[in-house]
């Protein structure tokens, strides 16, 4: 039988397609005794890719070998001093138990670690250890001779404050982790290490404090991740949808920050971090929506200090989220609400709008939003002149106009620089987000649709889980203690227990009567 030129071409692809995806599954198989077939397998999953040497050479002038590494992500200067010349040498004797020699004796390298399987080894390759392969072994060793440029530590842009630390978290997982080693030198906090991407295999690690956090929350933490399956996890935004409680909802449920005080704090208050190779962002569970609205520099200040800012802080919330939606409701369908006077001008200066309160409100919203955006995406040498400029060219320009009223642009401003208050991006998107429905509730409902906007925020509130942890706790929980630190910032000597809902099994975070008394100067 015949077979037509185009069945030809599509049974080839199809049996090339075959071909590529056996060797990209390389299916764990042993390593083989023979060098040479090793290295074939090599050279075939990684056809076509430069960066990946192979370099054979002789242990002792005698017995076949070859090193595999990644150009870029291994270092060459500390193979070629710790591995290949030590083995080259002549007095490299071979012997039955040579490949225990090589980690004992012969290569002066801390991280040696063996490998019985061909996946073993692409996994350490493209982590950038070195793998060395020996002929007549089953079995290959590889070397933590990671080498690859990284970012230096710096402050995190976003999450700047005046007094504190300025440290702040890298791309290199391994740095990290050191540095909340460095603040919390407990041997009870662990960090355990997994691997997510079918393709990106990247290095996952969930660390906690082990007589603090509840056992039951690292589990948790765990199987979330562990049911994660897709071809690459490239940030930690990719591992925090897959592990929130409500999908749909616009409230962060995870805490994210390149901060590692922040990190720390939370461990010691019995929660469970997560960090990733490849971004500075961390992720923290569970959160709270009292979390969310803390800056660490509220603690970081005397108690009068960071209480006061705090009441300021959710004001000012409280004026991003609702100022517009008032204004509105009040101009359309309150105006006895307004005094005489007041009520003149803001007439007198909508006579030429041709408006109403809700549009005007939306569009000046919608604009103040573009210019937000603008200011963020654009260089920093020219974003926040862009936004300053921006906003008062075109402000100036539809009051000029007749197109919005002064008063509405006044209102619009005071909201915007109000959510700049909020200390968390994410919280700060999901309160600029609900302002809009409630604007729109206002114009067609008065302050009845504000009320009602109110109350289903606060439903879907009461409503959401963080890894089983009620959001609004402490405050829909009977912990009244715990107000200490949501609607107040006690003093230090105060806050001696730790929040319920994460640390109830050690509670006490710090010994009895520690209160400041310059009387017990002398007690011993």
């Amino acid at each position: 039988m015949r077979v037509r030129p185009w069945s030809r071409k599509k049974k080839r692809r199809s049996e090339k397609g075959r071909t590529n995806r056996e060797a990209s599954r390389h299916d764990g198989t042993i390593l083989s005794t023979d060098l040479e077939e090793n290295l074939d397998f090599f050279r075939s999953i990684y056809a076509d890719s430069f960066d990946v040497i192979i370099r054979p050479f002789l242990i002792g002038g005698k017995r076949n070998a070859a090193i595999v590494y990644i150009e870029g992500l291994s270092n060459i200067e500390e193979i070629n001093e710790h591995v290949l010349e030590p083995l080259m040498r002549e007095h490299v004797v071979e012997s039955d138990s040579l490949f225990t020699s090589l980690k004992n004796k012969i290569i002066p390298v801390i991280d040696v670690g063996e490998a019985l399987t061909r996946d073993e080894c692409v996994e350490h390759l493209s982590t950038g250890q070195p793998v060395l392969l020996i002929d007549r072994e089953a079995r290959a060793l590889y070397f933590g001779l990671q080498k690859w440029d990284k970012r230096a530590v710096a402050e995190p842009e976003a999450e700047t404050i005046i007094r504190g630390p300025r440290e702040g978290f890298t791309e290199a997982l391994t740095v990290n982790t050191a540095m909340i080693r460095r603040r919390i030198r407990n041997p009870g906090l662990k960090m355990k290490s997994l691997s997510l991407g079918r393709h990106t295999r990247t290095k996952v690690v969930v660390t906690y404090i082990q007589e603090i956090t509840d056992s039951t929350l690292v589990e948790e933490v765990i199987n979330r991740l562990r049911r994660i399956d897709i071809d690459g996890v490239l940030e930690s935004g990719y591992l925090e949808e897959f592990i929130e409680d409500n999908p749909y909802s616009p409230f962060p449920q995870v805490i994210n920050t390149e901060r590692v005080d922040i990190v720390a704090a939370n461990l010691l208050e019995g929660r469970v971090a997560i960090l990733m190779e490849g971004t500075p962002f961390a992720l923290v569970v569970p959160a709270t929506l009292a979390s969310l609205m803390q800056s660490p520099e509220d603690y970081y200040q005397r108690f009068i200090i960071g209480t006061a800012i705090r009441w300021l802080r959710y004001f000012f919330i409280g004026i991003s989220l609702l100022l517009p939606s008032l204004y509105v409701a009040v101009i359309s369908f309150h105006q006895e609400l307004i005094p005489t006077s007041l009520l003149v001008t803001i007439a007198s200066s909508r006579d030429r709008v041709p408006f109403p309160a809700l549009v005007e409100a939306l569009l000046m919203e919608i604009m103040f939003e573009i210019l937000r955006e603008a200011g963020v995406r654009l260089p920093k040498q020219v974003g926040a002149a862009v936004s300053i400029v921006g906003a008062l060219v075109i402000g100036q320009a539809a009051v000029g106009a007749g197109l919005v009223s002064t008063p509405m642009v006044m209102v619009v401003a005071i909201t915007g620089i109000a959510s700049f208050a909020t200390p968390r991006y994410t919280t700060a998107i999901a309160f600029r987000m609900l302002r809009f429905p409630i604007i729109f509730l206002a114009g067609t409902m008065g302050l009845v649709g504000v009320i009602l906007g109110i109350i289903v925020i606060v439903v879907h509130l009461c409503t959401l889980r963080s890894f089983g942890v009620p959001y609004l706790a402490p405050i829909v929980t009977t912990q009244f203690v715990e107000f200490k630190d949501v609607i107040i910032r006690a003093p230090m000597w105060k806050m001696d227990r730790r929040p319920h809902f994460t640390g109830k099994y050690n509670a006490h975070r710090m010994g009895p009567d520690l209160k400041p008394d310059p009387s017990k100067g002398d007690e011993k």
